[in-house]
């Protein structure tokens, strides 16, 4: 790596720190500006008669009485040293639970991009090498679907289906390997659609290419020609493009685990966002758009690894 690159990586790192603190100073703004009372929301769950005095207590208990850049700096100060607060939901500590969370989405991200991949990558090839057969126009046309359909519908009806009609898998996700299936395949659905129209466009750029016909008047064999080079020069632009969906993927699967009763983050934000438990939600926001701008610095590195011509 030359000194120019390094350079460049540095830079790009004090611009996503910069970028970090601007969005936990957003994040703690929007959730005191939001209306209603956490104080409120909490002792009205409890069954508690929300007196004014009570309610102020309450207010200085959870520290909502204070100065607003007061609170947002001791917040932020606790978040530098690994301490997201406590609930204002049960008064647990924020960090564990989002952590326990992440653990849960990050295999149902993980799961879902798998699968997404195994039937995306070689339907993309096949569709490229035989465009304009029918299979590519089948592939295409089922690509499109998938690609068009929105997570909660394939969701509901893959329950439907698998759940009610069929009885093969449960309905509430458990956490378990078996319930793990039902939410990955809604996941990857649509995935897999975007993924192969992409493979498919790539590849056949790049088999429209000078050096392709020069390795078939070689006499190069076809498959050798589309692992070791086509699929080779691919790589670097289906890594980009995969990479930025799991920061997608990450964040957006709230839906389908609030559907499936998947206890991932996404559940835990839709709950805490319920309840008005504002630390759970800061912590929530501000860990996805960490995972997000590393996961971009970390793509732009390696596709220049990938092609130094970049």
């Amino acid at each position: 790596m030359g000194k120019q690159t390094a350079k460049q990586i540095a830079k790009r790192i004090v611009s996503l720190i910069i970028i970090l603190l601007i969005l936990s100073f957003l994040t703690f703004l929007l959730m005191y500006l939001a209306p209603g009372d956490p104080a409120e929301k909490r002792l009205s769950s409890q069954g508690v008669a929300v007196t004014k005095e009570v309610l102020e207590a309450e207010q200085e208990r959870m520290g909502l009485l204070r100065p607003f850049m007061v609170r947002y700096g001791e917040w932020l100060g606790g978040v530098l040293h690994g301490d997201f607060g406590l609930s204002f939901k049960d008064d647990m500590p924020v960090g564990p639970k989002l952590v326990a969370g992440l653990k849960k989405t990050t295999g149902l991200a993980s799961a879902s991009l798998l699968l997404a991949l195994l039937v995306s990558i070689p339907l993309g090839i096949l569709s490229a090498v035989k465009r304009n057969s029918i299979f590519d126009h089948i592939v295409r046309l089922l690509s499109f679907i998938g690609n068009s359909l929105p997570n909660f519908l394939i969701s509901v009806l893959l329950m439907y289906l698998l759940c009610i009609r069929l009885d093969l898998f449960p309905v509430v996700a458990t956490g378990s390997l078996q319930g793990l299936f039902l939410p990955a395949i809604s996941l990857a659905i649509p995935m897999a659609g975007r993924f192969t129209r992409q493979i498919r466009t790539e590849t056949i750029e790049q088999l429209n290419k000078e050096y392709v016909t020069g390795l078939r008047t070689r006499g190069v064999r076809e498959k050798t020609i589309l692992i070791n080079n086509v699929f080779h020069n691919a790589i670097g632009h289906i890594f980009t493009v995969v990479a930025l969906q799991i920061g997608v993927l990450m964040g957006g699967s709230v839906v389908i685990e609030t559907i499936f009763r998947w206890p991932g983050i996404g559940k835990l934000v839709m709950d805490s966002i319920n309840a008005r438990d504002y630390p759970t939600i800061m912590g929530f926001v501000l860990i996805m758009g960490t995972i997000y701008v590393v996961i971009n610095l970390i793509t732009d590195i390696v596709y220049h690894v990938l092609d130094p011509r970049v």
